[in-house]
């Protein structure tokens, strides 16, 4: 079991990202910002999911991204897993946001369930492997394509999958190169996993996004 307790997004300018996700998702303590122009082209390697409880919310959260300045990369549709849509922030973070619900139970209320972070790699086996080795247990596992660890008290979870896969369940070309640009933040930090994903110690020292840039 592992506790991720914070996402450090890093971007070119943090006082707009911090805008966005305020005004798209309410997101607080649970996301950090830093600054870096660290190089990066095409698709990251990892997307952030937010689960949410029924349909509406997804639209909600959606619709509220995308007034943000976010792009759509796949619009909200039923799926045979429930319902959902991608959309990419204005500093290049893709976000899914879906429900298993296929009907709504009331108004949509915009509240999150639960983050994944998902990161995408070029070896599930050998990348369970190396977290297993770090203390993590399994809580679902679907052979070399899907992991996912079980999850402490943080607000996060994380799971693997390959990275192709999650490349097109993004509605993205699984081509790109350079940095991450993402730090994840928990006490079994600090390292480099195999795709190279940085895990920091969790420090106060990080600035969050709901802290004055």
């Amino acid at each position: 079991m592992t506790s991720i307790d914070n996402i450090t997004l890093e971007v070119a300018d943090p006082a707009a990202a911090e805008r966005f996700y305020a005004t798209a998702f309410g997101l607080d303590t649970q996301l950090r910002l830093r600054a870096s122009q660290e190089p990066t082209t095409g698709f990251r390697g990892f997307t952030l999911s937010l689960t949410v409880s029924q349909p509406a919310d997804v639209d909600a959260l959606i619709n509220a991204a995308l007034d943000a300045g976010a792009t759509a990369l796949k619009p909200a549709a039923k799926s045979m897993w429930g319902y959902g849509g991608v959309v990419q922030a204005p500093d290049g973070t893709i976000w899914k946001i879906a429900t298993s619900a296929k009907k709504n139970t009331g108004p949509a209320t915009r509240r999150i369930d639960s983050i994944v972070l998902l990161l995408g790699t070029t070896d599930v086996a050998a990348s369970r492997k190396f977290y297993l080795d770090r203390g993590l247990t399994v809580a679902k596992s679907f052979g070399r394509m899907y992991v996912e660890f079980a999850s402490g008290p943080g607000p996060v979870k994380l799971a693997l999958y390959r990275r192709r896969a999650l490349a097109k369940d993004a509605g993205v070309s699984p081509d790109g190169g350079g940095s991450h640009r993402i730090a994840v933040g928990g006490a079994i930090g600090p390292f480099t996993d195999p795709d190279g994903f940085t895990w920091e110690t969790t420090t106060t020292a990080t600035r969050t996004a709901s802290q004055p840039v």
